[in-house]
């Protein structure tokens, strides 16, 4: 929040200070000086300001702004001019768009695409030993001294949040999550300025995807922060290449891999550091970063929005811009991953669907290895799951699209039939994929508790009852009648809420069937009741509370994260 009497960000609605309602939106916007040839941050209230340095006009020039550093810049000049061009200019960038002292040049997509990434590196690698930062450390100078009063006011309100929201919170019990990218860089150093507290926890996620330069970053950081707890996550039991060969690769809408590759193992991190006890996770999400995450809250802990259950997240920096992260940045001299002087503006997984079209031709440019891997193994994909012009499809970025499992030979086990029993109208059979097993009775622990005294030893029924008033839910059994390979009959003993128990029983079926050990549910339960050990799913009924979130689509869409990626048009 902020209150543009007092020039101050605060906490609540009104200004602590003059009363005045205060305004959620990051208030400030880049301005130019072109005497100084430097960007100003300032409240847009019109559209020309004084530059603070020279007293001289300065323009509007755009929403927000990042800083192009020297190795970028001679990126920029191999895609559009002559190795050192702009040595003695002013370049700065928002996303794409560069600017040169103060004046637009951009880059089109269909030209990025266009270029040859085998040139442009061999040029970089030509002019590279003469690429100096005398100019960019000059310019940066005047523009940290320009923005200082801007700067203040961040850091002040920023380290007041962080204090207040740690009121109710332990010291040990208070985490920064720490991703190797800028934002998450200044969360940890506010947090720690604000509580002066140096042996915090940090728990970094490595998604096995990260930049070589993020894991390089990681260790520096580690090491310049000795007193620190600094934890990895990682998932070591996955492979992602061998994940994506059976379920296919991540697309905008399915990022399957978020869950296997970071939340989960980030989760079970948080599991074995905390047991069950409360969190309180410091975290560098932005506002402004994307429209999803502008319909968050500054601080978070219900259940749909946290990924986590079992953590309250805290963002320090909500309100600031990409430029105002810089600042706070270069003005503390504070190490930074490297892959943001090669010109990324992102720094997480090197290959996610979401990157754009300008973070690939830089992946191809500094990391051509690994790209030709990546896209080899599209166009395999494409190929296998029918597309007509596979190498179109890639390169035009289609496959970001892709939605569902058609095409793809583990979409089968997403698709459980159920028909009724032709003997019990209160009874459906479900087809399952493989043998019956106590793991799938295990699975309908959310819906109740397993009464081993109740159901037909002679079927080998198990029934369900409610875990307050003790009556009887649901039963499960074998199945077996030709048609079936493998199923499972569950019988509705409430009547009254036939249709809802009938849906939960599936949802569990698909995970029966499906799971492929993705680590959402784990993460999802906030008691830590859910856990995946070698291929089985357990759920222990002693954690377990009944809350039934796992088996809720406003949680879990379809009752498994499988289930939501493989399904096909069929269904």
């Amino acid at each position: 929040m902020y209150c543009t009497k007092c020039n101050r960000y605060t906490d609540g609605d009104t200004c602590p200070e003059c009363g005045q309602e205060t305004v959620e939106v990051a208030p400030h916007v880049v301005y130019w000086c072109e005497s100084c040839n430097i960007p100003i941050i300032e409240t847009p209230v019109q559209r020309r300001i004084q530059c603070p340095i020279c007293g001289h006009e300065a323009a509007y020039l755009c929403a927000d702004l990042r800083p192009v550093f020297p190795e970028e810049r001679l990126l920029f000049e191999a895609m559009t001019a002559e190795p050192f061009a702009y040595a003695d200019s002013s370049v700065w960038a928002s996303g794409g768009k560069y600017y040169v002292n103060g004046k637009p040049c951009s880059l089109t997509v269909s030209e990025i695409r266009n270029m040859d990434a085998d040139h442009i590196r061999s040029k970089i690698a030509e002019h590279s030993n003469n690429n100096g930062y005398e100019y960019f450390n000059r310019n940066i100078s005047l523009f940290v001294k320009a923005n200082k009063s801007h700067l203040d006011a961040l850091i002040l309100e920023a380290c007041d949040f962080v204090v207040k929201a740690s009121e109710r919170y332990p010291e040990e019990n208070l985490v920064v999550s720490f991703s190797g990218g800028k934002d998450s860089t200044v969360t940890a150093d506010i947090v720690v300025r604000a509580l002066s507290n140096p042996y915090l926890v940090h728990i970094f996620g490595d998604t096995t995807l990260e930049f070589p330069s993020t894991i390089e970053y990681a260790k520096r950081f580690r090491e310049s922060h000795p007193l620190a707890i600094f934890k990895t996550a990682k998932n070591y039991e996955q492979d992602f290449y061998e994940v994506a060969d059976v379920i296919g690769p991540p697309a905008r809408m399915m990022r399957w891999c978020c869950s296997m590759f970071k939340t989960g193992p980030i989760s079970r991190a948080f599991k074995g550091l905390y047991g069950d006890e409360p969190i309180l996770t410091y975290y560098g999400i932005r506002k402004g970063e994307s429209v999803s995450r502008s319909k968050y809250n500054r601080i978070e802990d219900s259940a749909d929005a946290v990924k986590i259950q079992r953590q309250k997240v805290a963002a320090p920096i909500f309100y600031w811009n990409d430029i105002d992260v810089w600042l706070y940045i270069l003005s503390e001299g504070i190490d930074f991953n490297d892959a943001y002087r090669l010109g990324y503006d992102r720094v997480g997984c090197w290959c996610c669907p979401n990157n754009n079209a300008r973070a690939q031709f830089l992946s191809q440019v500094y990391m051509p290895e690994a790209a030709t891997k990546w896209h080899d193994f599209l166009v395999a994909f494409a190929k296998r799951i029918g597309k007509p012009d596979p190498e179109v499809y890639v390169d035009t970025g289609k496959w970001k699209a892709r939605q569902g499992g058609n095409g793809v030979a583990a979409a089968s086990t997403v698709r459980v039939e159920a028909s009724h029993c032709t003997t019990d109208d209160s009874a459906m059979i479900f087809s399952l994929a493989r043998p019956y097993s106590d793991e799938l009775v295990g699975l309908m622990t959310p819906i109740g508790d397993y009464a081993p005294g109740l159901g037909r030893p002679l079927l080998d029924e198990k029934v369900i009852v409610d875990h307050r008033t003790r009556e009887p839910l649901i039963s499960i059994m074998p199945f077996r009648q030709p048609g079936y390979e493998y199923a499972a009959k569950v019988r509705v003993l409430q009547t009254a809420d036939q249709e809802s128990l009938l849906r939960m029983a599936k949802y569990q079926v698909v995970k029966f069937n499906a799971c492929r050990q993705c680590l959402k549910c784990e993460g999802l339960c906030r008691f830590g009741a859910i856990s995946l050990t070698g291929d089985e799913y357990r759920i222990d009924p002693r954690k377990c509370t009944h809350c039934r979130q796992c088996v809720t689509d406003k949680y879990l869409e379809g009752g498994c994260l499988m289930r939501k990626y493989l399904r096909t048009k069929e269904e």
